[in-house]
């Protein structure tokens, strides 16, 4: 009986032993799952998104490629880029141009079938303030200290940073404003700066312009991805002539890139290698090109997302929160006169109903100069008439 007392024991110790264990095994296993659906989610290294957005042409017959950026601006807010991580650059504001049969307008589709202007478009540079010189300062944060926030890229070594770039270019060069010039050597000099300064995790660069591939020909820096519209030697042709505003409405690049854009949601897991596809020449009459060898991924494992839309920071849980007991406690200690009982409202800044409805204000009527002069010329002219020059001594 003595001996079969231990012999119990350490059957028991052997079986917490592999209990134990076994809980081990499961807890690491549970634990390298949680890691890899962590890593998973965060693969593309990024924290945040930002968006340098920029249309380097002006004059009216230039319509398309205002169309072109305004068209990626509504693409990168609708998919969660806010309008705090867009530079938005427009050489000219064709919304109010005279020439406009519909102001504050600018369509993209023919029929005026969509208007990607909107009410809400926040444009930070504008005219002539769409120059090389800006454009680069933004790039690289070397701006004036009094350069307010909209105007500024505040990224980081966690920020994706989508560059999208329309206008008239050529062999190795892009035209601002048709008086200057950025050419690839400043452009890759600019990335390599971000790389420097550490202003990029990863940097995707789109140009749609005649000849974009030599744009991206002297990009050395790491973790650039860049697609073009057109290869050296070919043109970026526009599309979809519209009668009635007189113009085409976009180029033909951006065009089917938007149009694939259009069926990508926040949680899509469309990645890049199904972008590259979707302008083929037979669409695009140029032969779109992209450059991948910079970059660190597999293209086939990078999100469009990844660019196009924005991080959510999301903390998982398995504990039940109750959320309306604790919001009744709260509101229970507020006292009864800062509870609102209304909603709220912006005050309206200016009586626009008043400006528009009140008459114009009588202005008190004065005789013009030339009137007076006249009088004076006639006075003096009678006076003659009567009394001869002998008696103008009397005036003098």
């Amino acid at each position: 009986m003595a001996a079969a007392v231990p012999a119990v024991c350490r059957i028991r110790a052997a079986a917490a032993a592999a209990a134990t264990l076994l809980l081990g095994c499961c807890g690491a296993a549970l634990t390298s799952s949680i890691q890899d659906q962590a890593e998973q989610f965060f693969r593309s290294g990024h924290t945040n998104n930002w968006a340098v957005l920029v249309c380097t042409s002006r004059f009216w017959f230039n319509y398309r490629h205002v169309a072109n950026t305004l068209s990626v601006y509504r693409s990168v807010k609708r998919l969660g880029i806010p309008d705090s991580h867009i530079v938005l650059m427009l050489a000219d504001d064709m919304a109010c141009n005279p020439r406009n049969p519909k102001p504050a307008t600018v369509f993209s589709h023919k029929n005026m079938e969509l208007n990607v202007y909107g009410d809400d478009v926040e444009v930070d540079y504008r005219s002539y303030e769409v120059t090389v010189e800006n454009f680069l300062r933004v790039l690289t944060g070397r701006i004036p200290p009094s350069t307010p926030r909209s105007k500024r890229l505040l990224s980081d070594d966690r920020s994706n940073i989508l560059i999208y770039m329309t206008g008239h270019g050529g062999n190795g060069f892009l035209k601002f404003q048709d008086s200057e010039e950025i050419t690839n050597v400043e452009l890759a000099d600019a990335f390599e700066q971000m790389w420097q300064k550490r202003r990029y995790n990863e940097l995707l660069f789109i140009i749609d312009t005649c000849q974009g591939a030599s744009m991206y020909e002297r990009f050395y820096s790491p973790n650039i991805m860049a697609l073009a519209s057109s290869q050296v030697g070919e043109d970026s042709l526009s599309h979809q002539p519209d009668l009635g505003i007189g113009v085409h409405l976009m180029d033909r690049y951006t065009f089917y890139v938007l149009e694939f854009l259009e069926e990508i949601h926040p949680a899509s897991q469309t990645n890049m290698n199904d972008l590259f596809q979707v302008c083929p020449k037979s669409l695009c009459v140029s032969t779109p090109g992209h450059r991948t060898d910079l970059f660190q991924r597999d293209p086939q494992n990078v999100l469009i997302t990844d660019f196009f839309g924005s991080v959510r920071k999301v903390e998982i849980t398995t504990e039940t929160i109750s959320l309306d007991h604790d919001l009744a406690g709260f509101a229970s200690k507020l006292p009864k006169d800062e509870l609102a009982t209304e909603p709220l409202k912006y005050a309206e800044q200016l009586p626009v109903a008043q400006i528009i409805h009140q008459k114009p204000k009588q202005k008190d009527w004065h005789p013009p100069g030339g009137f007076i002069l006249g009088l004076w010329a006639l006075i003096i002219m009678v006076f003659f008439k009567t009394y001869g020059i002998k008696h103008m001594k009397h005036i003098f």
